[in-house]
Order: structure tokens, then sequence, then C-alpha cells
């Protein structure tokens, strides 16, 4: 399976256990959105980094060293 799926099934196992916590107890509802919000920022984040680096890597590649035959 690709690390991205398993992170983001880790990510929605951490969500999905914050959010019956809250169920559980309506007081603690403020740490709980705090979690949840910082799981989907942490998410987009990986995302973003890795349309970075594939970007920077598919430039890298397509430098021309002049060593061509």
């Amino acid at each position: 399976m690709l690390t991205e799926l398993i992170i983001f099934r880790h990510l929605y196992a951490v969500l999905h256990s914050r959010w019956e916590a809250l169920r559980a107890n309506p007081e603690r509802g403020y740490t709980t959105e705090t979690v949840i919000v910082t799981a989907l920022l942490a998410a987009l984040a990986l995302t973003a980094v890795g349309i970075i680096v594939a970007k920077v890597v598919s430039a890298a590649n397509n430098i021309s060293t002049g060593s061509g035959g």
C-alpha cells in the first residue's frame, strides 16, 4: 500500500477516535476540534510537500547536462 494511503488511513483512525471521544464527553469539544483541525492541516501540508517534491524532481530530471552521447 502506498505510504500516503497509510498516512491518510491513520489520520482517519485518529479523527474517528477523537470524534467518538467528543460524542462521549461534550465538554472536551474544544480539544477535539483543535486536534481535528491540526490533523487536517497536517494532511494538507503533506499533500503540498508531495506536490512540490514531485515538481522539483521533474524539473531536475529535465535539466540538460550537455553530456548526451
